[in-house]
């Protein structure tokens, strides 16, 4: 028998009975704070912050280190593994031939040991933003490319020109991609699931309401943006781009009816950038706008998709390795056709004549960069080259890169610059547009340049200069991975450069004979 309870004690005992539920929702609500910021913690390790892969290696750097434009212009790397199993009417003839899939576009695959190819091609890397793995492009897709001799292995060369890819054609499936049903989200989500497996609760929100929403919406403003522009230009064909018109309408938002009719096409060859530390101040570009390598580097690299005035866009470290690699990067040495030692040496006393003030010149296995012209510009006037390239780089633009961008050593020139030779054997097709085919016909009167030729093939013409480029039939079937380059198209003249066209045929045989050692 319990004794007697006071009311004093009565009201503490009922004081005590009341703290415990207090007690037990306040160590509840600890509890649950707990698992909240534990929650949390794992969401924003997973889908907060970013990542990439870093490569010790230059040369891998070079090829698949990320610059930045992956976190503005990047697609998902599911989707990007996706596309070809959702377009086999575009993919098919790659994955036939045990290519990666997107060498249907020329994007170059390494292989591995047992012969299959990479995972991604040379010049797209990869970088984890906010729990979602982008890809896109880095230097490399615009600056590596390959040779091969007849019936021989494909050689991949960094820093030529990339001689294969169609960045056109790429592009144009990607803006058509855009209006498909295929990249719906919820058909594109279960399509991704089916294939690569289930996604967690938290994922499958993420991707079905933001993730691919903001794909399809990021490429449906490219396509409103760039269609109508990519509409008025003559397909680009193999390795050549329009440098700035896609700048000025996806990074300005500037719209097509706002450019001039004689700015609209400024096609021309992806070129190499070998031996970069001697062309510092040299006016770069090929109409030589800018005398700055650091500038000249950012500009290109907001072209490949990098947000510039964005500063977390840009990995200026990645960049600025890039570069310095960039700096004694040597080509290889010519493996065109030597020519007899006596030839070559006429051919070397010609070209010391007519051509090294403008260009340097080769002495044995070292460029020499010296030329009194050498990396300045040559007027319109003289050199008489086709102008749309010349003519696309409009004051405008260039008002637009200072104050939006804040470049502050482009300029507006009058003509297109005289470059350094080196590699010159890895370069074909030549000129700013990529025009001519192969340095035999460089030293032809442009009358007597080919109307049109095959584009795409890597195979060199060891006697000639260049790659193979047979004649064609614009409008006529081309094989698969070839295009019909018809120079009479508007940006595509063959016309000017007359250096050399008016030496006898036996010293263009003996000028010939030495371009083929550069």
């Amino acid at each position: 028998m319990s004794a007697p309870v006071t009311a004093v004690e009565a009201a503490r005992a009922r004081r005590r009975w009341l703290t415990i539920p207090l007690v037990l929702l306040v160590a509840l609500a600890l509890a649950l704070g707990l698992v909240v910021l534990a929650a949390g913690a794992v969401l924003l390790h997973r889908y907060g912050g970013e990542s990439t892969p870093h490569y010790a290696d230059d040369v891998r750097h070079f090829r698949y280190g990320s610059i930045g434009a992956d976190r503005s212009s990047g697609l998902p790397y599911r989707v990007w593994q996706e596309l070809p199993g959702l377009f086999p009417e575009v993919f098919r003839p790659a994955l036939e031939r045990g290519d990666g899939a997107y060498a249907v576009f020329g994007f170059l695959y390494e292989r591995k040991p047992d012969g299959t190819p990479f995972d991604l091609p040379i010049g797209i890397s990869r970088r984890r933003v906010n729990g979602v793995e982008l890809v896109w492009f880095n230097c490399a897709v615009c600056h590596a490319g390959t040779w091969r001799r007849e019936g021989g292995e494909r050689v991949i060369v960094d820093g030529m020109p990339s001689n294969n890819l169609d960045l056109y054609r790429f592009i144009r499936f990607l803006l058509a991609a855009a209006n498909d049903d295929r990249l719906a989200p919820d058909r594109l989500l279960a399509r991704l699931e089916a294939s690569q497996g289930r996604f967690g609760l938290v994922e499958r929100v993420l991707w079905r309401h933001v993730v691919l929403p903001r794909v399809r919406g990021e490429l449906l403003l490219r396509l409103v943006r760039l269609d109508p522009l990519l509409a008025v230009q003559p397909e680009w064909g193999p390795g050549r781009v329009d440098t700035f018109n896609p700048y000025k309408l996806i990074q300005f938002s500037v719209p097509l009816g706002a450019l001039e009719p004689g700015e609209r096409i400024g096609t021309s060859d992806f070129p190499s950038i070998f031996l970069q530390r001697p062309r510092e101040g040299m006016q770069l570009h090929w109409d030589g706008n800018n005398t700055s390598l650091h500038e000249r580097n950012l500009s290109a690299a907001v072209g490949a998709g990098l947000d510039l005035p964005n500063a977390t866009s840009a990995d200026h470290a990645a960049i600025r390795r890039v570069a310095r690699w960039l700096l004694d990067l040597r080509p290889p040495p010519s493996l065109l056709a030597a020519g007899d030692a006596a030839s070559v040496a006429r051919g070397r006393e010609i070209y010391m004549r007519v051509c090294a003030a403008c260009h340097g010149y080769q002495d044995g296995a070292r460029y020499v960069f010296e030329g009194a012209r050498l990396g300045q510009v040559e007027p319109i006037g003289r050199i008489g080259a086709d102008r749309a390239r010349l003519d696309s780089y409009t004051p405008a633009f260039l008002r637009q890169q200072r104050e939006q961008l804040g470049f502050t050593r482009f300029t507006k020139t009058d003509g297109y610059a005289n470059h350094p030779l080196d590699g010159l054997w890895l370069r074909g097709p030549y000129l700013h547009n990529g025009s001519v085919p192969t340095l035999a016909d460089l030293l032809a009167p442009p009358e007597a340049r080919p109307r049109a030729f095959l584009r795409g093939d890597d195979t060199l013409d060891e006697g000639r200069g260049g790659f193979r480029s047979p004649p064609c039939a614009p409008g006529e079937p081309v094989p698969p991975g070839r295009f019909c380059f018809d120079t009479t198209r508007p940006g595509n003249g063959k016309d000017g450069h007359d250096y050399g066209t008016g030496l006898s045929q036996a010293e263009k045989e003996d000028l010939l004979a030495y371009l083929r050692t550069f």
